[in-house]
């Protein structure tokens, strides 16, 4: 291969990597690539989950538990309270997360769950992301942060599952696997 050749090569590959991160005003259109979520916007609509969870459990399974005069201050890992909220929380997660690709926190943020490949993820990847990933996430909290640090914004339980998160309504600067 000549000298010229190798450039051309080298131009082409560094075209490619530039569409593919950064956005172009003239493929806007195409609806092929997305933004992806940051670790703020992420942030805040997984605080708003919380929000959203604490008030099922204190409006659903509290009164539930007073009725049933099961008490709602024991702090065992097994106590009936704990497992009737961890059923709420994860099941928050995965439920909405495989009907609507989303939570109501990253609804009201415009973000979705979608697969590396750029599709809708199966109740298997589901399941996986949000019962195994999110249980070692939210054990050791801290691990939330790597999602400002990867390359597709994927959080310890977006790289186990192969998922990530995007805004809805901008597309471009992740191009799904074919």
């Amino acid at each position: 291969m000549s000298d010229t050749q190798d450039r051309s090569v080298l131009h082409d590959e560094e075209r490619e990597r530039i569409e593919i991160h950064s956005p172009s005003p003239h493929q806007s259109g195409l609806g092929d690539g997305y933004y992806l979520a940051g670790f703020w916007i992420r942030f805040w609509a997984y605080l708003l989950d919380l929000i959203v969870i604490g008030s099922i459990t204190r409006l659903v399974v509290n009164p539930i538990l007073k009725l049933l005069d099961i008490s709602l201050s024991e702090g065992s890992m097994f106590a009936p309270i704990s497992i009737l909220t961890s059923i709420v929380f994860y099941g928050y997660f995965i439920l909405m997360t495989k009907y609507f690709s989303q939570t109501i926190g990253k609804m009201v943020f415009g973000i979705k769950v979608i697969d590396l490949k750029g599709k809708k993820p199966s109740w298997g990847t589901i399941i996986f992301r949000e019962l195994i990933g999110r249980f070692i996430s939210t054990t050791i909290f801290i691990l939330y942060v790597v999602v400002a640090f990867t390359n597709k914004k994927q959080g310890i339980h977006d790289l186990f599952a192969d998922t990530t998160v995007v805004q809805e309504k901008k597309k471009l600067e992740f191009r799904p696997a074919l």
